[in-house]
């Protein structure tokens, strides 16, 4: 395991104490879940504080403003209205799908953090097939989903969940497509490994002509389908589904798939920075300030992505993905493996 600043603190604090390496080993995993559980809350409480304020300022408002400092305790105060409103169950629900829905999405969206590097040595868990374990544990945000509207017993929750799973499965295929034209150059899946194959900025993926910022963009526009976000959300197309798969749910139920959403989109972004832009890698500043400025980076660009572009009809993004996307993919794949195996040039 490799561990830097207060994981490698506690690490050697237990090691000292004279406990079995087991109980170290244990006890070290569960410090390191609650420290990344509770960096995450902090950022999604962050995050939806920012999307309100980067949303007012593209449409010439000033957003939450009253509660705090330019509102900074809004976002604290509608999750204490969450934690305070009653937990309604529908009457003809299935109540142990309905419960394990919402569980299941933010367990996905937290368990990804594992192998996610935020700096230098700063990692839980350097696992060799990092990338892939991140895409497989994110996958079962789809199970959720479907979970959510069928257990909810409503039609347009149903509609909501079954359209989030055609769309994210879809929009799997040319996002680990993307993916793996740059595994085809870093020969490894370890996120450590991938990040530091970049070691200049010229060596930055996204700077690797033509392949890196093609696959740099289709990984971005399948992130953004990914999480559910305009201009692909149609799960939660208000004016068709009510609010989707999520409609039956109230108070803290909610509140997880509100919280997964946004944790999953600082996750994409995160993915994105560490694949194409260096992860850590940065002159100067401490690596994990560049990992946090690059990521925070991506997220900008999701959300002006949000507040910008038309929301799609449910044929046209389907038919955006397999007729364009995934042959862009193949093609830009291909093209990556004769320029790594051939003489046109050394990397």
């Amino acid at each position: 395991m490799e561990m830097a600043g207060l994981f490698k603190y506690l690490y050697e604090l237990l090691v000292s104490s004279g406990l079995p390496q087991l109980w170290v080993d244990i006890i070290a995993l569960i410090c390191a879940g609650f420290i990344m559980f509770g960096f995450l809350a902090v950022v999604a409480l962050f995050l939806v504080w920012w999307e309100r304020k980067v949303s007012a300022h593209i449409q010439q408002r000033f957003g939450p403003m009253r509660t705090g400092w330019h509102g900074w305790l809004q976002t604290i105060a509608d999750a204490i209205k969450l934690l305070q409103k009653e937990d309604i169950i529908p009457s003809t629900a299935d109540r142990s799908v309905f419960f394990w829905a919402p569980v299941i999405a933010f367990v996905a969206a937290f368990l990804a953090y594992v192998c996610i590097p935020f700096g230098k040595g700063l990692i839980v868990s350097d696992l060799n097939i990092g990338i892939l374990y991140i895409v497989a544990i994110t996958t079962f945000t789809v199970i959720s989903l479907l979970m959510a509207g069928w257990g909810s017993n409503n039609k347009y929750a149903l509609l909501g969940g079954m359209r989030s799973a055609a769309q994210i499965v879809s929009y799997e295929v040319p996002m680990m497509i993307s993916i793996l034209t740059i595994v085809l150059f870093t020969e490894s899946l370890s996120m450590m490994d991938i990040v530091q194959s970049q070691a200049k900025i010229y060596q930055w993926y996204i700077f690797r002509l033509p392949f890196g910022p093609i696959a740099f963009i289709i990984y971005l526009i399948a992130g953004t389908a990914e999480t559910n976000r305009t201009p692909f959300d149609l799960p939660e197309a208000e004016q068709e589904l009510v609010a989707g798969f999520n409609i039956e749910y109230s108070g803290m139920k909610f509140a997880m798939f509100f919280l997964a959403e946004f944790v999953n989109m600082f996750t994409v972004s995160a993915i994105g920075a560490t694949l194409f832009l260096g992860g850590w890698q940065g002159p100067f500043l401490p690596s994990w300030i560049w990992f946090m400025g690059k990521t925070l980076f991506l997220v900008f660009i999701l959300m002006w992505f949000r507040w910008t572009y038309p929301r799609l009809r449910v044929d046209q993004l389907m038919e955006f993905s397999w007729k364009f996307l995934l042959p862009v993919s193949f093609a830009n794949l291909i093209l990556a493996g004769l320029m790594k195996y051939s003489k046109w040039f050394n990397w």
